[in-house]
Formats: structure tokens, C-alpha cells, sequence
């Protein structure tokens, strides 16, 4: 293993190599999964030109060629190639990834399987095993990367979850029910140049019983489907049951102040909020913080995903059966959409005691990746709010975050805009509108006075009464907190050199 990391490395087979080989556009193609623009772009006959025929597009190379790139004798012996009729043909997908600190990793998975594309992997494979994806990345950067102890990749995969886990995790365990997804994830860390996990074979949480960990994550299977044909897209429970599952047990796996972390479906019932479903799921001792990313309803759902197992391309009948069943499981579900997003859930002493944190909400805008820090600063704020009461609320000092600018909306050349809005540069960046109260506050927030005597001063300037201002706007300023626009910061004094901020 050693010996293909260092041929890879020395032929620039790396995500900054590929890059600069195949050129922006061809590169992308690579990424919906379109091989002909980096055929096009490897026509040569470098090591690199070679590493990307035989490991990305498929394509049988010369022996020769293939000795002068690869250590080829012990890549034939591990069974990373093989060779037939003087050429040379890749077993596995082997996909250069760049690690949040540039590092050069490799993601191991099935031939055709690194990536779905606009026309999905068109696997009828029951144990196949898929690389790198956008859900992939999505979790990886959503998830909190603080150093911990031990943490749980549940249905690993390829083993991309586990890889980054292994850079801030003492112990790594990764799970999954498909055996063959366990040795492409021992693949995936050893040729990365990770310490191996602790990889263990079954469902849910049953290889880990009585065990806990500071960080769970999980991609699992959440397609809700009529059956479970495909392993790793297909949980095999109803509906939305295993999904449901997870986040519910998960209470049970995790140490004080752990964090699990999930993607996952939903189902919108007929006469059932989706938000009411969705909080019924977090487990008792924990705080959640949910956010639906995109909705579908049914039909487009059961379309995306027999376009992924190339069902489309079958017989025009048994396209037709295979629509009306997951049709027919909707109907009987009383399922009128399927919502898709994420899951964080927290254990806390606050949550244990009575008083949990639980957030859901819809968010289907641009956000900035890697949002791990801002999850941490979402259940710091929720700490924070849940101990203050309206008078220590007026009695803290806060700081308006960074990349936070005010925009005013209005008619040209109106004396007093129509409405003020605050908006975010940075992680959920989010918008919200303020009035005029709103926007003052917000604006001289620097730390140095507390909350109640900046009111008081708009009062003054208002001609306002300061009581009534105080007793309508700590609401204003708890949600200010909550979505981040405002910081709660050690008093300071003006001109000291900026305000400290709180942990």
C-alpha cells in the first residue's frame, strides 16, 4: 500500500493534479460523472495521463505503460489491477480527494460508483459500493471537527466519514451491513495514509451495543423505497423508520456533550406538520438542531431514483411497475412529499434536566462550507439564551458578527427606507429583517455598553418611552442571538482594542 500511495503522489495523481491536467471544465465533467472531455484531456502519454485512464475512466492500458506509472507486480498481487491480452484493467475506483488541510487522500470504491451523475450509477448491484458524492461532502462538512476521543462512522461506505474522523479522533469504529464496504473503507485509510479503524459488520447500531462515543456520524441508506434492492441507498424498513431509528437511538451512543450527526429523508404526511414528525424523533437528554435542505413530492422523488439505478433505461413495462410501486408505498403511507436535509443532535446537561434545545427549520438557500463551526456556535448560542431571563438578556453586552452588513430596501430617493435587512457573509448566511430599533441596536453593538443602555439611547433619540422599549425588544434580541447576527461578548471598555469574545 505504501508503494501505489508514492507512485500516485510522484505522477501528481492528486485532486490539485487532476486539476491542472484536465482543465476546469473537463474536470467538472469528471464530476457528473462525463468521461469524454478527460479522454480528450489524456491523450499523452505521462504517468498522470495513465493513472487517470486506468483508475477513472476505465480504460485498459498498455502493460508497459502501466509498469512506468504503478509498482505493477504488487498492485497485480493485491488486486488493484489486472492484466489480460498484454493490457492492463483497474479493479477498484481510485479517486484522488483533497482533505480540509490539503491533504492528499484516495477514496476506494466500485468500478462506475465514484459519483452518481445527472443519470445515477445505474447499479442494479445489491452490494455495491459507492465513492465520493455530494452527500458525502455535504456531511463531511457539516460535521463538528473538535478533537475527541472516539467516533462512530455508522454505514461507512467507501470510508470517506471515517477518514476525516481519523484526523481529529484518538479511536475511530466504522460500521456498515455490506462486508465488502468495510474492506473498500481499510482500502480508502490505508492508501490515504490514515491509522486504520476498528471496522465492524452488521446494522444500525447492533456491532457497537453498550457502546458510546463523543462524535457519530452517518450517511446512511435513506432512500425511502418500495423494498430494499439496492444496499446502499435502500435502509429496508418503511417509510422513513430507519432514519427515524437512527436519530432515536443515537441518544443512547453518545457520551455527555457528544455530537451525532446524520443526512437523511422524511416523509410529509397528510395531516401531520413535518416539523412536529421531525421532533418526535430526537432522543430524551438531547438538544437537535434540523434543517430541511429541499422537498420533492412523490413523483419527482421515485423519478430521481430509479434514474439513479437505471431503471429508465429498462423495459418501458418494468419501468412502469417499478414507477407505480413506489407510487403505490406513498399512497398507502399517506406520503405527499419527501423532505431531505440534516440532523444534529447533542446530548446536554440542560436537555437532560428538562430543557431541550430543539430547532427545526427550512433553509433551502446557499450556505458556505465547511459549516462544522457553525453548528458549535449554534448550540453555544441555545446554552447561552437558555440561561437568560429578559433581565440579564438587557443586561448583556453583544457584538454584531463578523460579515454581517445592513442593506436598506426602498424606492429611490424615499426619505426612510421601506424595511432594514441584516445579512450574513459567512456559514447559514442568512437574512432577516429589522426595523428601525432593530437596525440601531445592531449597529453600535461594539461590546462596550450593555443592552439596556443602548435601548435606553434609542429611546432618547426616538422620543420613545424607555420602559416600553425594554419590555417589547429582548424577543428581537434573543432571535438576533439565536440566528447569529449578534455575539454575546465580556463587557469591555470602548477603545480597549476590540470586544472578547465568549468561548
Amino acid at each position: 500500500m505504501p508503494a501505489l500511495r508514492e507512485a500516485l503522489l510522484a505522477a501528481a495523481f492528486t485532486a490539485d493534479g487532476l486539476l491542472d491536467l484536465l482543465g476546469a471544465p473537463a474536470y467538472a465533467a469528471l464530476a457528473r460523472a462525463e468521461t469524454v472531455p478527460a479522454l480528450r484531456a489524456t491523450r499523452g502519454d505521462t504517468a498522470l495521463d495513465t493513472l487517470v485512464r486506468l483508475f477513472l475512466l476505465q480504460r485498459a492500458v498498455p502493460v508497459e505503460r502501466a509498469k512506468a506509472a504503478l509498482p505493477l507486480a504488487v498492485c497485480l498481487e493485491d488486486g488493484w489491477v489486472r492484466e489480460e491480452d498484454g493490457e492492463v484493467r483497474a479493479t477498484v475506483d481510485v479517486r484522488p480527494y483533497g482533505g480540509p488541510e490539503g491533504q492528499d487522500w484516495f477514496i476506494v470504491s466500485d468500478l462506475g460508483c465514484a459519483v452518481g451523475g445527472a443519470g445515477g450509477i445505474g447499479s442494479h448491484e445489491e452490494g455495491v459500493v459507492l465513492g465520493v458524492g455530494g452527500a458525502s461532502t455535504t456531511l463531511a462538512g457539516i460535521t463538528v471537527r473538535t478533537p475527541v476521543a472516539s467516533a462512530l462512522d455508522l454505514g461507512t461506505g467507501s470510508g470517506i466519514q471515517a477518514l476525516h474522523a481519523a484526523q481529529h479522533a484518538t479511536r475511530v469504529t466504522a460500521t456498515d451491513l455490506n462486508p465488502r464496504a468495510l474492506d473498500f473503507t481499510r482500502l480508502t485509510l490505508a492508501l490515504s495514509g490514515a491509522a486504520p479503524a476498528d471496522l465492524r459488520e452488521g446494522s444500525l447500531f447492533e456491532p457497537v451495543a453498550d457502546e458510546t462515543y463523543d462524535l457519530i456520524v452517518s450517511n446512511p441508506p435513506f432512500v425511502i423505497s418500495p423494498g430494499a434492492r439496492l444496499t446502499y441507498r435502500d435502509g429496508g424498513m418503511g417509510g422513513d423508520d430507519l432514519c427515524r431509528t437512527l436519530v432515536q437511538q443515537s441518544g443512547d451512543r453518545l457520551n455527555d456533550g457528544g455530537y451525532a450527526q446524520f443526512l437523511a429523508n422524511w416523509q410529509h404526511v397528510e395531516g401531520e406538520e413535518w416539523q412536529d414528525r421531525l421532533r418526535s424523533w430526537v432522543p430524551e437528554g438531547c438538544d437537535a438542531w434540523i434543517v430541511q435542505r429541499e422537498v420533492q413530492d412523490v413523483t419527482q422523488y421515485a423519478e430521481l431514483w430509479l434514474r439513479d439505478s437505471g431503471d429508465h433505461r429498462a423495459d418501458p413495462a418494468e419501468y412502469t411497475a417499478r414507477y407505480e410501486a413506489w407510487l403505490d408505498e406513498f399512497e398507502a403511507r399517506g406520503t405527499t412529499a419527501v423532505g431531505f436535509g440534516w440532523i444534529t443532535v447533542r446530548k446536554s446537561a440542560a436537555a437532560a434536566a428538562g430543557n431541550p434545545s430543539v430547532v427545526v427549520e427550512e433553509w433551502p438557500h446557499t450556505i458556505e462550507q465547511p459549516l462544522g463551526p457553525a453548528v458549535l456556535a449554534h448550540f453555544a448560542r441555545q446554552d447561552y439564551l437558555r440561561a437568560q431571563d429578559d433581565a440579564s438578556l438587557l443586561a448583556g453586552h453583544f457584538v454584531l458578527a463578523e460579515e454581517v452588513v445592513q442593506e436598506q430596501v426602498g424606492l429611490p430617493g424615499a426619505e426612510d427606507p421601506e424595511h432594514v435587512v441584516l445579512r450574513q457573509h459567512r456559514g447559514m448566511r442568512r437574512a432577516t429583517k429589522v426595523d428601525s430599533v432593530g437596525a440601531g441596536f445592531a449597529g453600535v453593538c461594539d461590546g462596550s455598553l450593555p443592552a439596556g443602555r443602548i435601548l435606553d439611547a434609542i429611546a432618547q433619540l426616538m422620543g420613545e418611552d424607555p420602559v416600553l422599549l425594554r419590555d417589547r425588544t429582548p424577543q428581537a434580541i434573543r432571535l438576533l442571538v439565536e440566528e447569529g447576527f449578534l455575539e454575546p461578548v465580556e463587557p469591555v471598555e470602548p477603545g480597549a482594542g476590540g470586544a472578547g469574545r465568549t468561548a
